[in-house]
């Protein structure tokens, strides 16, 4: 594998390259739990409330759950604690770090357990908006100098803004997958066909789902 394809998956923190037993030990294990006073493994208490709160803003609940229905805040606090190597470990807790100083200043409050959802609504959004390709680029190219300088080093020191950006960016994509991946949804909410039947190459997605995706 060439650095940067590696550095790059490095940087996307939760990654989705991990063995299939392993993914579905972790989805067995938040099945069917409600957790009413969670307590993390891998993020502090507060960290646990704020990434429990990003993820309802993310994926509220409409005519669908939202995303702590279906234990998406279980399921990325065990990967975090469980499957992410030490450096992915330390870079997502420097990230969410960055992130929630921003909402700190922003609203002045002392904190995490001060911080609502209508507090880090406003900046989460801020950094889940769509860049410019050039910014997109330089952005790459920090995190590619970043990580090198932690394999070559031990030490490094990423731009603020940046980080934030990775955060969100992490929390959005590992967010949606885990709740794709979740029992639930994949049964009830995508199309879902237990025992595939006849392949039908050319018709359209209203017809054949009436508009879903397919569950994998």
């Amino acid at each position: 594998m060439e650095r940067r394809v590696a550095l790059k998956n490095m940087g996307l923190v939760f990654g989705y390259a991990v063995a299939t037993p392993t993914l579905l030990g972790i989805v067995q294990s938040c099945k069917g739990k409600k957790v009413l006073d969670w307590t993390p493994e891998f993020f502090t208490k507060d960290q646990g409330t704020v990434l429990h709160s990003l993820l309802d803003i993310l994926l509220p609940k409409t005519d669908t759950p939202s995303a702590t229905d279906v234990n998406v805040h279980l399921f990325m606090d065990k990967f975090a604690n469980e499957v992410l190597p030490v450096e992915q470990q330390e870079f997502l807790k420097m990230c969410m770090g960055k992130f929630t100083d921003k909402v700190l200043a922003d609203t002045q409050k002392e904190t995490l357990a001060d911080l609502s959802p209508e507090d880090l609504e406003p900046v989460f959004a801020t950094y889940l908006k769509k860049q410019t390709d050039e910014v997109e680029e330089a952005h790459a190219e920090a995190l590619e100098a970043y990580f090198m300088a932690i394999e070559e080093n031990g030490n490094a020191v990423l731009d603020d803004e940046i980080a934030r950006y990775q955060f969100a960016s992490n929390v959005r994509n590992t967010a949606i997958w885990a709740y794709k991946s979740s029992e639930f949804v994949g049964e009830e909410v995508l199309a879902y066909l237990p025992v595939p039947g006849e392949y039908i190459g050319c018709e359209d997605v209203e017809t054949l789902t009436q508009g879903k995706a397919w569950s994998l």
